[in-house]
């Protein structure tokens, strides 16, 4: 189709629009007037998506992170240039540290003024380039479809994270006929048959495994078959800081959680397995911890998985829980050494 037969819309309302094609029902916002356009048009879309007024944007950054990371599909924040912006680093800042999908739509000064210092005017392509997957500033109402398609794309796609956005006010409502595009579908990486079959090998050799668990992208059904698959090989199971939700704590193969303040025989018992399998946290100084035990690994990438020829540790990193991994060898049962207490 030629770009007259498409309606004639405003920045503002072409964002609406993609916004409410991308599934978001709720924004988190402090209103500001650097984007009274866009709230213009959610007036018009009240009844599909709920715009939640807060009184900082410290706060609404992190109602849209805690949204993202509970519902899995990118929490939406929307913030004022210059202090907005910054107030609104906190919860975008999380979001990156926790793999949590969220999407930060910030108001910017009008396109004639940008570079000259005008008032609040940031740089947000360098100021949340180390915070986010990525960073945009969208230029003409034409590209907002096609922009904020990516922002999503990139927000839930692989390791999740969060994706900003600036929105200069006269772009916000310059006018253009142009055609939406349709929902995001999350991409993700999954095992070859021969990692697997790997796996299964080494899970049959190990006399001390360790299954650690976190990271995002986790629902029901799959800590159910996390569980069923350590439970099938008589795995200890540990969780990573801030996830001991992932795992029944009164499971008898249930050893603690890697974090602050480490049961220092669980630190041990880390130090001295032979398989570390680590399925969706990010390895950090908490959950190595200390990045002590990855100090002997050499690592060697393999698809989406990381397969390591420690000196005396064999260690597999999977960034997000897949169901091929939590039934792979379903039907095993591997003696195991006794479990830590």
């Amino acid at each position: 189709m030629r770009s007259c037969d498409y309606p004639t819309r405003t920045g503002a309302e072409l964002l609406v629009d993609a916004l409410r094609i991308q599934g978001v029902d709720t924004i988190f916002c402090v209103p500001g007037e650097s984007f009274l356009s866009v709230l213009d048009a959610l007036r018009d879309a009240k009844d599909e998506i709920r715009l939640i007024v807060c009184r900082h944007e410290g706060a609404a950054a992190n109602m849209a992170e805690a949204h993202g990371k509970l519902t899995g599909t990118p929490g939406i924040c929307m913030v004022s240039r210059g202090p907005g912006a910054t107030h609104a680093s906190i919860g975008v800042h999380t979001a990156k540290q926790d793999s949590t999908p969220m999407i930060l739509l910030i108001g910017q000064v009008e396109r004639e003024f940008a570079g000259r210092e005008s008032f609040q005017e940031i740089d947000y392509r360098l100021m949340f380039a180390p915070l986010t997957k990525w960073v945009a500033e969208i230029d003409r109402a034409s590209r907002v479809p096609e922009i904020v398609s990516r922002a999503f794309q990139t927000a839930v796609s692989g390791r999740p994270g969060p994706v900003a956005l600036a929105l200069p006010a006269d772009m916000l409502t310059e006018t253009a006929a142009v055609a939406q595009t349709r929902r995001y579908k999350v991409a993700q990486a999954h095992p070859d048959p021969a990692d697997l079959h790997q796996l299964t090998v080494m899970l049959a050799r190990a006399q001390r495994p360790l299954l650690l668990l976190g990271g995002t992208g986790w629902d029901q059904s799959a800590c159910i078959d996390i569980a069923a698959f350590a439970e099938a090989n008589r795995l200890p199971a540990a969780t990573a800081f801030r996830f001991q939700d992932l795992f029944d704590n009164r499971n008898d193969l249930y050893i603690g959680d890697v974090g602050l303040g480490i049961n220092p025989s669980l630190a041990q018992y880390m130090r001295d397995a032979d398989l570390l399998l680590v399925v969706g946290p990010r390895l950090s100084e908490n959950t190595s911890p200390g990045y002590e035990f990855l100090m002997s690994l050499r690592l060697n990438e393999v698809n989406s998985w990381s397969m390591c020829t420690p000196i005396r540790k064999s260690f597999v990193d999977s960034t997000r829980p897949t169901s091929q991994l939590t039934r792979v060898c379903a039907l095993s049962r591997l003696p195991r050494a006794a479990l830590i207490r």
